[in-house]
C-alpha cells in the first residue's frame, strides 16, 4: 500500500479544478469569456472571479489570514451577484491574476496550518461558523469542481471544447457524426418519456 499525505491529496484535487477552470478561457475572445449563456447570466470569467473570492474567504479570512486583496464586489452594499461577472474595467488578465494570487495565498495557508486548525467563517451565522482547515479546503475543492463543471458546459455550448484539459477530454473516442446521432436519439427518448407524464 502506498502512503498518502492528506495535504498533498487535497492540494492535487484543488489544483486540478483550478487548472480545468482556467483552461476553459483559453482561445476565447473577451466577448466569449464574459458572454452570459444561462438565464441567470452564468459566464466563464465570472466563474473565475467568484472562485477567487471563495478561496480568499475560506482559506484566508476564515483563518485570520487576510490576503489584502481588495474585493469590493463582496463588501456590504455591493450589488447582488457582483462576484459572478466581470465589469468591462476588470480585464481577463486582472481576474486571472487575482485568481492566481488567491491560489498562492490559499496554498500558503494550507502549508502553514495543520488540517485540524479551526477558523471562523465570517459570513456564516455566529455559533455555526467554526470550521477546520480540512473542512474549508474540502468545501473549496467541491465548489471549484462544481464551477469547473459549469464552465465545461458553457464552453461546450460555445465551441464544443470539453474535458479537464486539452489532453484529457474524458470523452468516448467517436466522430462528430456519432455525437450528433446520439444527441438526436436522446432527444427522441426524452420526447417519448415526456408523453407518458
Amino acid at each position: 500500500m502506498t502512503a498518502s499525505d492528506p495535504k498533498t491529496d487535497l492540494r492535487f484535487y484543488l489544483q486540478s479544478a483550478r487548472d480545468a477552470l482556467l483552461w476553459k478561457l483559453e482561445g476565447l475572445s473577451e466577448y466569449d469569456v464574459r458572454r452570459p449563456l444561462t438565464p441567470t447570466g452564468t459566464n466563464l470569467l465570472g466563474l473565475v472571479k467568484h472562485v477567487a473570492g471563495v478561496e480568499l474567504g475560506y482559506l484566508g479570512d476564515t483563518f485570520g489570514r487576510p490576503s489584502g486583496e481588495p474585493l469590493p464586489w463582496l463588501e456590504d452594499g455591493a450589488e447582488p451577484n457582483a462576484d459572478m461577472w466581470a465589469t468591462a474595467e476588470e480585464s481577463r488578465e486582472f481576474v486571472v491574476g487575482l485568481y492566481r494570487r488567491a491560489w498562492a495565498h490559499s496554498d500558503a495557508t494550507i502549508d502553514a496550518l495543520a488540517l485540524d486548525t479551526t477558523g471562523r467563517v465570517p459570513w456564516w451565522p455566529s455559533g455555526r461558523d467554526e470550521v477546520t482547515l480540512h473542512h474549508a479546503v474540502t468545501r473549496v475543492i467541491a465548489d471549484t469542481h462544481r464551477h469547473a463543471g459549469h464552465a465545461d458546459i458553457l464552453r461546450e455550448l460555445m465551441d464544443g471544447a470539453v474535458g479537464m484539459n486539452e489532453g484529457n477530454d474524458s470523452m468516448a473516442p467517436v466522430d462528430p457524426a456519432w455525437w450528433e446521432d446520439q444527441r438526436n436519439r436522446l432527444e427522441r427518448v426524452a420526447r417519448e418519456a415526456g408523453r407518458d407524464v
